[in-house]
């Protein structure tokens, strides 16, 4: 025979075959013979340094076994790489790798051949293998090996495919029995199918093993569990790879050579599941540490990230546009932002120079929030080119990555983008995780929205300018701490603090000199003893009264009840749109969270405590507010204000000397002073800056702390069954 190899009976194949079903029966062979077997192996392991980049060589393995397959199973994963191939300057690379590793390649072919047709036993055809790559690194072994029996399975196949069109095909395929094969294609379908199952998971491993050998050496070592126990495990796996390899060979070798004499037996289906099962095994055992390594990998780059943020915020910048790149997205490949106006997408550049708002939510944000914050921003707008200028809004959207991206959550998700006039980050998974913890870490964010401030350079000026946003809205550009403590000095306690920019009937009415009463509760019976004596004490005192219900912070669904009683019996005024006493009480509640913010809640402070009075009255039942005007009177809880117009009769004389204000105050001081009505204060975890300690409005002393656990089912609970 001109092809140099021994003459043997065709029936020594079949031997060959049977040979390493005997041995691999039942475990493959015992464990005691495996770490015999290992310590054998990882003896041929003499590596001389050099280094081989085996992926090109793995993708051209990819190709070739992905189309070298019998139709009865296309499906061979595979990472489509080989289309690298075509990039010319990799090509160059890859042509030059390839001179220096076929000589060797060829080599493992010929053995591989040689071993399957003199019978050589299967561990034994491995181990002259690993022998011949004694000095390469175990992935090098492994990308070798396979090239080597894709050389010998490729040629196979190609003359399979293209024999019955091509003479030169046809007449090489008759000496290796191809015909006679195809012919018979149905019988030895299920064999077929084996081989290319073994050929997924010997892929498959050769990628997770080449996976391992590209981590970063800078964030990962053999000091992490997880690689060492991956390392350790890694001969195991090439060894089997390898094995598998010689498997494989030994049947397609049979079957050209011996022809359909070579499948009359069925326990090379066995044999061929039963590698693969123990390669499956060692795939996925190594997968899981690949997954560690990866984690391992993303955490120390994410600590690495989070801290890179923090620095670049303790640093001057000539603009803003290396701090975006760092919140929002660092790379040049895609449009992170979508504008609000057009509804295209756009690059960061946009926002460069400018000030910049960034609105930071999931996407439990309140209607009402982005109502009245929309009415804000675009009433900016309408200013003309003084405020247009001035600032940019940006929805940065925040996620949990562990959270499953549903139809339903990106539903509702494209539905808040498309109705927002702003700028939105075009997907909450552009927001990396190191940047998610630095937004709750550095800058206190716990799931309720939150308004960070940059300057033009990046420079952060706000940590929060939410709060201020709802008292002064636009009037507190450029939305800085410092313009922040400007505003508040300029404030005094009076009626407008209240209720600017959400009324302009009361404002209407502060300028007509009127008395008001602001007031609120969820107890219709209270509502109707206070306003019919609070109207009996207007035309009693003949002073021009008007009384608005301004409902309550929480039970939206009562408070609604309630308005619409207060309507039918005409007790007061109120405000119809619940959106408007939403923001009554926001702002109400922000004047409190932006001095705690600024560090400046002053005990001694009178307006900060009769806002503290006022978020304690309405945790604690009914309340009203009675203003001259512009100037408050009185700030009473239910419990005292009422007694004080219902024994009008006892103080009526004082009016004349003292004047009605006065008068009434007094009075309401003495019933005070009985009464002493409780203060509390509820704070949400979410809310981010908690103050340590707090002094009662009322008496001034230090407020005791509690843990509470609050649930509201005002939506879905009526009200009878509590009666």
């Amino acid at each position: 025979m001109a092809s140099g190899l021994p003459l043997r009976h065709p029936a020594q194949g079949f031997n060959a075959s049977q040979q390493l079903i005997k041995s691999d029966r039942g475990g493959m062979i015992t464990t005691s013979d495996d770490n015999v077997m290992m310590k054998q192996i990882v003896g041929t392991h003499a590596p001389d340094g050099r280094e081989v980049d085996v992926k090109p060589l793995l993708h051209l393995v990819e190709d070739i076994l992905k189309r070298a397959t019998l139709q009865i199973d296309t499906s061979l994963t595979t990472s489509q790489a080989h289309a690298e191939l075509e990039d010319k300057t990799h090509q160059i690379n890859f042509v030059s790798m390839i001179d220096a590793l076929t000589y060797t390649i060829d080599r493992i072919s010929c053995e591989i051949a040689y071993k399957a047709l003199s019978g050589t036993d299967a561990h034994a055809t491995t181990l002259s293998i690993f022998n011949m790559l004694t000095s390469y690194s175990w992935d090098a072994k492994l990308v070798l090996t396979l090239a080597a029996f894709a050389l010998n399975y490729g040629e196979f196949w190609l003359l399979a495919q293209i024999y019955s069109s091509n003479q030169l095909a046809k007449s090489m395929a008759i000496l290796k029995q191809l015909p006679n094969i195809m012919e018979h294609s149905g019988t030895l379908k299920p064999r077929f199918q084996a081989i290319n199952n073994l050929i997924n998971i010997m892929m498959d491993v050769a990628r997770c093993v080449v996976e391992f050998k590209d981590l970063p050496s800078s964030y990962i070592s053999n000091e992490v569990p997880a690689l060492s126990t991956a390392m350790a495990h890694i001969p195991t796996a090439v060894y089997w790879t390898l094995r598998s390899v010689v498997a494989c060979a030994v049947q397609i070798t049979g079957l050209t050579t011996m022809g359909l004499e070579f499948s009359v037996s069925t326990t090379e289906v066995w044999e061929l599941s039963t590698l693969a099962h123990k390669l499956n095994n060692i795939l996925e055992h190594l997968r899981k540490q690949l997954a560690a390594c990866y984690h391992h990998i993303d955490e120390k780059r994410n600590v690495e990230t989070f801290q890179m943020l923090k620095n670049l915020f303790e640093m001057i910048h000539v603009d803003n546009m290396k701090v975006l790149r760092a919140l929002i997205y660092a790379k040049d490949d895609i449009q992170p932002l979508i504008d609000g106006s057009s509804k295209k997408r756009v690059h960061l550049d946009v926002l460069r120079r400018k000030n910049v708002l960034l609105l930071i939510s999931g996407l439990d944000i309140l209607n009402d929030e982005l109502s009245i914050l929309e009415q804000i921003y675009n009433e900016s707008r309408h200013h003309g080119a003084r405020l247009d200028s001035q600032y940019e809004l940006v929805w940065v959207p925040i996620m949990d990555h562990s959270v499953q991206w549903s139809d339903t959550v990106n539903e509702k998700f494209k539905s808040m983008q498309f109705s927002m006039p702003w700028f939105t980050v075009y997907h909450p998974t552009v927001i990396e995780k190191p940047v998610i913890r630095f937004i709750k870490e550095v800058w206190h964010y716990r799931n309720k929205p939150i308004l960070v401030v940059l300057d033009p350079q990046g420079k952060l000026v706000c940590p929060n300018a939410l709060h201020m946003m709802w008292i002064w809205g636009s009037n507190a550009f450029p939305f800085t701490s410092s313009r922040e403590e400007s505003l508040w000095r300029e404030e005094t306690w009076r009626l407008e603090l209240l209720v600017n920019g959400i009324d302009p009937v009361i404002l209407n009415w502060i300028k007509e000199g009127k008395y008001i009463f602001l007031y609120g509760g969820d107890d219709i019976e209270w509502v109707r003893k206070f306003t019919n004596n609070a109207r009996a004490v207007a035309q009693a005192a003949r002073i021009p009264l008007e009384m608005v219900y301004v409902g309550k912070s929480s039970k939206r669904e009562k408070t609604r009840r309630l308005m619409a009683t207060i309507t039918a019996e005409k007790l007061s005024y109120i405000w119809e749109d619940l959106t408007m006493i939403w923001f009554f009480w926001t702002r109400i509640e922000s004047m409190l969270y932006s001095k705690i913010q600024l560090g400046k809640l002053d005990d001694h402070d009178p307006m900060m405590q009769e806002i503290k009075k006022l978020l304690s009255y309405d945790r604690e039942g009914g309340w009203a507010v009675l203003s001259n005007g512009s100037n408050v009177v009185v700030n009473g809880h239910s419990t005292t204000i009422l007694p004080t117009l219902v024994e009008y009769e006892l103080w009526k004389d004082q009016v004349p000397v003292k004047g009605f204000d006065l008068a009434l105050e007094d009075h309401h001081k003495t019933i005070h002073g009985i009464s002493h009505p409780c203060c509390r204060f509820d704070f949400p975890m979410t809310m981010g800056r908690i103050p340590e300690t707090m002094k009662c409005p009322e008496c001034n002393r230090a407020m005791e702390k509690f843990s509470t656990f609050l649930c509201c089912h005002d939506e879905v609970i009526p009200d009878v069954l509590f009666q």
